[in-house]
């Protein structure tokens, strides 16, 4: 295998081990990190690989497996909700592929919830439910039997279910519930508010390490929520614009180029579960592309 071929391979692959490694760590520089990681290792290998594909998806597993337990700890004083990365995009007029990320997106909710899994248990659920990945690969991995494995997932998906969007509700039909969220946002419409947010809706807020005045632990409930809304959000509500967040109805808040807010929505029916706001600057994407590009850094 020459140098310049494994090169071609591996760009073929890249697309699909930044989608493993965004699942598994949330963070889409993280998951840049891992996969180039990767490649470094693929560059110094020199024995003979039979599966490329499946050689690299599971040096990729393995890097993110190691960022996944770094961090913990680091994660110990994190004050307020850790959100992931956003995939953010504010253009309509989409390229197939872009549609074809998007279509393949994670849900922030869902990533959210792979956050409370140990690093073994999402490992397991990652490969095998995203990726088809069998557990008898998985379990070297996680130094476990591929039985081991098997529960590992088995404990992943029953903490899972019901995380998820609803996929019965299209991103127009989102859309809707978001607009009339954001109008009732701006017209200070208390009992408007109720009407679009669930009896549980859960409101998380990142505003990056440290102690942000706007870091806080999430509120739960939708009168509590509402209440939280209009005292703090009626005046920022004018300044959102619509936005696909993670492949469903979101909103950016700010400056198209560079806002400094992203919302991320959870509709199930026709009604707002989760809302997901990132005001992490770290977390924050720049639309600094060419026009008709609208998808920022999509896994």
């Amino acid at each position: 295998m020459t140098r310049e071929w494994l090169t071609q391979e591996f760009e073929k692959q890249r697309p699909h081990l930044q989608a493993v490694a965004y699942r598994m760590l949330g963070s889409l520089s993280e998951s840049e990190d891992a996969v180039q990681e990767a490649w470094i290792r693929l560059d110094k290998n020199d024995a003979a690989i039979d599966n490329l594909g499946g050689w690299l998806t599971t040096v990729v597993a393995r890097i993110s497996l190691d960022m996944l337990r770094a961090r913990i700890a680091q994660r110990e004083d994190y004050v307020g909700s850790w959100l992931p990365e956003p995939v953010v995009t504010i253009d309509d007029g989409l390229t197939p592929e872009q549609e074809t990320l998007i279509a393949d997106s994670v849900g922030l909710a869902l990533l959210v919830v792979l956050e409370t899994l140990t690093p073994g248990e999402r490992l397991a659920f990652v490969l095998h439910d995203m990726f088809a990945v069998p557990f008898d690969e998985i379990a070297p991995i996680i130094n476990r039997t591929p039985t081991a494995a098997r529960q590992l997932a088995s404990r992943a998906r029953r903490t899972v279910q019901g995380a998820t969007a609803d996929r019965e509700v299209d991103v127009h039909e989102q859309r809707a519930v978001v607009e009339a969220f954001l109008a009732a946002s701006r017209n200070g419409d208390f009992a408007a508010l109720l009407e679009v947010l669930d009896p549980e809706v859960v409101f998380r807020i990142d505003a990056g390490p440290g102690t942000s005045p706007g870091a806080r632990p999430p509120i739960e409930g939708a009168h509590a929520v509402a209440a939280q809304i209009l005292a703090r959000g009626t005046r920022l509500a004018p300044f959102a614009r619509p936005a696909l967040v993670n492949g469903g109805a979101g909103a950016i808040v700010g400056e198209p180029a560079r806002p400094f807010a992203v919302v991320g929505f959870t509709v199930s029916g026709a009604r707002i579960t989760a809302i997901d706001l990132i005001t992490d600057p770290e977390k924050l994407p720049r639309f600094d592309q060419a026009p008709g590009r609208g998808a920022d850094r999509a896994t």
